[in-house]
């Protein structure tokens, strides 16, 4: 999987939770993960940058996307894991394992996506 598939796979399925965890308001989604509508936002718009640069940004602008997220997404990740409730900014906190192995995955996916894997090809497209 290249880069840019990994924007528009994950940004799209992002988007897809925070549609759901808006649909389903302060409570668990399927669950198995905790949603508040502070993040439900960050997951509309973090999915939708990722996507739509996937589909429609230039090399450069889908790697710094993919990879400076992976940086957001893995600080939130650790966060998490000493401040559930992220400063006061989701009420209900992090209360699952799995809600910080999930961003501290994505986080270094997208850091590894974005700043290693495929640079190379980029700079030098097969004739």
């Amino acid at each position: 999987m290249n880069v840019r598939m990994y924007a528009k796979v994950v940004g799209i399925v992002i988007v897809l939770i925070g549609v759901g965890g808006l649909i389903l308001g302060e409570q668990s989604l399927f669950g198995v993960l905790n949603i508040d509508i502070a993040e439900d936002i960050v997951h509309l718009v973090t999915g939708g940058l990722m996507a739509a640069v996937g589909f429609r940004g230039s090399d450069r602008a889908v790697h710094l996307v993919v990879g400076g997220l992976g940086i957001v997404y893995l600080i939130v990740g650790v966060l998490g894991i000493f401040v559930p409730n992220m400063f006061g900014l989701l009420p209900s906190g992090y209360e699952t394992v799995l809600d910080n192995l999930i961003h501290l995955t994505l986080g270094v996916l997208g850091i590894a996506f974005g700043f290693f894997l495929g640079r190379r090809s980029d700079r030098h497209p097969a004739h």
